[in-house]
């Protein structure tokens, strides 16, 4: 069962994904407003069950961003082999991962395009898994990590690259414009380990490989992610952790090969599904 956030005549719900259309749940959840309401409460079982009672509800629709009130979204970057390389600054290999926030307001929904702004047009693209807590911990070990696990669900991670070398330490700017990446389609739950360990990530822009990579090869595997970060901070249900993106994305090319209005950006992942973005500038 898929779960997603999505508009129909004008009125934002959650439910199911069915190949038939949408199966709304909010309505028959009144204590869980919202699919983040569903997720820190432990429901997703519960709304399957109440799914798999109902017909269709939404044949037509738009997906918005899979949790658009996410409390907190933690990006790991740098995070695959070669992409230190990418950088060229001869520094080695980190021996921590790299951490920044992202705030939900970044984030369109599947099929929804992504804005480049005026300002800047250096829109970049990043696939990846991204993963949604369900139980809260601290200082998680690795052997229980995948415990704390809720869902699975795809980001392009777009990122406006000037922007992220206005100084010395700000990836945070570069990393927020309005509606800059996307995240979706839907909720996948997280029911084994292979989920994770046999996922591949390709990324393609207008319809061309620019990233292929396995989630085995990551520097910094999500059992550790999740250890690390709970060891500053204690995790709680309904956050979000980027997980990171391999080699490939626009900017390491020379020269580099930024977004622009009509391309495509398509992220998949086996067992998650398709997260598919066109790219437009922004009205202004």
């Amino acid at each position: 069962m898929r779960f997603a956030t999505y508009t129909a005549e004008g009125q934002q719900h959650y439910g199911a994904v069915t190949e038939a259309g949408m199966v709304a749940l909010n309505r028959d959840c009144p204590e869980w407003p919202t699919l983040l309401d569903a997720v820190q409460a432990g429901g997703l079982q519960t709304l399957a069950d109440r799914a798999a009672e109902k017909p269709v509800t939404h044949k037509t629709f738009r997906f918005e961003m899979v949790l658009p009130n996410a409390p907190r979204i933690l990006c790991v970057g740098v995070n695959f082999p070669d992409r230190n390389a990418e950088y060229k600054d001869g520094s080695d290999q980190p021996k921590y991962m790299s951490l920044f926030p992202r705030f939900a307001s970044g984030f369109t929904g599947h099929d929804q395009p992504l804005i480049r702004p005026p300002e800047n047009h250096t829109l970049d693209y990043e696939g990846e898994v991204a993963i949604v807590i369900g139980k809260p911990g601290r200082r998680i070990a690795q052997a229980d990590a995948y415990d704390h696990i809720a869902a699975l669900t795809l980001c392009n991670e777009g990122t406006i690259r000037d922007w992220v070398r206005h100084a010395k330490f700000n990836v945070t700017q570069g990393k927020n414009w309005d509606c800059s990446g996307a995240m979706g389609p839907w909720l996948v739950p997280f029911t084994e380990a292979a989920q994770l360990d046999d996922a591949r990530i390709i990324t393609r822009v207008n319809g061309e490989v620019r990233q292929d990579d396995t989630l085995r090869r990551m520097t910094h595997p999500i059992r550790r992610q999740i250890e690390y970060i709970s060891t500053f901070m204690t995790l709680r249900p309904g956050d979000i952790i980027v997980t990171g993106t391999p080699t490939g994305a626009g900017a390491r090319f020379d020269p580099p090969r930024y977004l622009a209005p009509g391309d495509v950006v398509e992220v998949e992942v086996n067992g998650i599904g398709i997260l598919r973005n066109g790219v437009e500038d922004e009205a202004i």
